[in-house]
């Protein structure tokens, strides 16, 4: 195969950063697209962006040029792999990476080089992705930034001064800005969801135990997941199909054949039956344009053949307060021996947080788990029974601004994702349209566990009934 000289003769050279993971695998396979080429485009927009955005703790320029040409050279000996191969994505900064830092957005880490891969990372590499580098995030997943972070924090591309979402938070810049085709996040609360909302993009937290979280640095191992985020449902589709797959490193791992997550992608939603937590909506404060943009989502659906009906999840307005017992006092746990010998090596947000669970017992954490035992069983009695999937808004709100977010660590947490972190279902979160601001908006989309394809088959099916997906930031 022979790649002629794309900087003059390819019609996208100023927009490969918006190519679509599976549009630029149909260019690359056919040779009209080269992997060197469109890790250059992406290399170039970071240089170019990163002053202004922060989406990057570290950039491996050189290794990702390096990957790239052995992608071109075996895609041209006719060894290739599939849709991700020559595809350049990024990991966020708590996903160990052999020979690379992993810094974790903590002072503690700052120059940790880890001896070995994450699963996600490896898996990602054999499909043949090609790694820009680590994002940040906010420290060890549940800190905010401040004035003693490690690293500057990530700014959202839609409007810099705001927020872009907790804690995968530099992995949803980078994709909404075009500095990655895809990244990895984590989602212990609903931190691949929340910047998936706020930067209009797509993240998923897939079933609790498909993905591996082995070499992922750990917030609460109960309720941690790993998933990817990326502009389009098709592209998140096929970045979970390399990512999924039992791992006997990681005993959270269920062994659980991956599905061909993509079976139902494209299909009619005609007959699925959809339900709308509708009480549980209206106890949460949710801003006007939210529920506006969430009233026309449930249009589409309908138009698009759903039928619609209410549920109700008993306990859903406790889900924050027991869920945060239960995600503090894991991540007490794991890191108080550290925080005890050297706390000045953490930022206060983060210390303060999570030391707030050296007062809890372990009386306090089982009554946290006999709830969300609860919770596991009312929604079996929903999902499945009586309805295929839940949606609801993505998001209470747009963006908040950064001083907003410093000043009051709360004001990310929101009621709309913890839910699906309790009850291990899988949960997507996808573009809605924009507030009055100009600021993205998110739809949810949650199913049975292990019905991943049929998150895909609602989460496609809108998306292309609306094309928000379609929306980049004017950068």
């Amino acid at each position: 195969m022979r790649y002629a000289n794309r900087a003059e003769s390819h019609p996208m050279t100023n927009k490969l950063h918006y190519l679509t993971i599976a549009r630029a695998a149909e260019l690359i396979r056919s040779g009209k697209l080269s992997p060197v080429e469109l890790t250059r485009a992406h290399l170039a927009r970071i240089e170019a962006l990163e002053p202004r955005l922060h989406a990057y703790i570290t950039v491996t320029a050189a290794r990702a040029l390096a990957q790239a040409a052995a992608a071109e050279s075996a895609i041209a000996a006719g060894a290739y792999l599939g849709p991700l191969h020559g595809i350049p994505i990024a990991h966020k900064d708590i996903v160990s990476t052999r020979g690379v830092r992993t810094t974790a957005h903590s002072k503690l880490l700052a120059e940790w080089v880890p001896d070995a891969d994450a699963t996600v990372y490896a898996k990602l590499s054999e499909a043949g992705a090609i790694s820009l580098g680590k994002t940040a995030l906010h420290e060890f997943a549940y800190g905010v930034p401040g004035p003693d972070e490690a690293f500057p924090a990530a700014r959202n591309p839609w409007d810099p001064e705001r927020a872009p979402g907790s804690s995968s938070s530099g992995s949803g810049a980078a994709v909404a800005a075009g500095l990655a085709m895809g990244a990895v996040g984590t989602d212990t609360g609903g931190s691949i969801r929340h910047p998936a909302a706020v930067c209009g993009i797509v993240g998923m937290k897939a079933t609790y135990g498909r993905v591996s979280t082995y070499g992922v640095l750990p917030l609460a191992p109960t309720l941690d997941h790993a998933g990817p985020m990326t502009r389009s449902v098709r592209d998140n589709v096929i970045m979970l199909q390399a990512m999924a797959g039992y791992d006997p490193r990681d005993p959270t791992s269920v062994d659980r054949p991956a599905t061909d997550f993509s079976a139902l992608v494209g299909k009619s939603l005609k007959g699925l039956r959809v339900g709308i937590p509708r009480k549980f909506i209206a106890s949460v404060t949710i801003e006007p344009d939210v529920l506006a943009a969430f009233e026309a989502a449930k249009e589409v659906l309908q138009k698009l053949g759903a039928t619609l009906s209410e549920v109700d999840i008993p306990g859903l307005g406790e889900v924050n307060d027991y869920g945060t017992v239960i995600l503090t006092y894991e991540a007490y746990q794991y890191h108080r021996k550290a925080l005890a010998a050297q706390p000045e090596k953490f930022g206060a947000a983060f210390r303060n947080r999570v030391s707030m669970a050296a007062d809890y017992s372990e009386r306090d954490y089982q009554a946290a788990q006999d709830k969300r035992a609860r919770l596991r069983e009312a929604y079996a009695r929903t999902l499945g029974p009586q309805v295929d999937v839940i949606v609801s808004p993505g998001r209470e709100s747009g963006a908040p601004t950064m001083t907003a977010m410093m000043a009051d660590p709360l004001v990310i947490r929101g009621a709309a994702h913890r839910m699906y972190n309790l009850s291990g279902h899988p949960a997507l979160v996808q573009p809605m349209g924009f507030n009055t601001g100009g600021m993205p908006l998110g739809l949810q989309v949650a199913a049975c566990h292990w019905r991943e394809d049929v998150v895909y088959q609602v989460a496609a099916a809108y998306e292309d009934a609306t094309g928000w997906s379609e929306k980049h930031p004017s950068l």
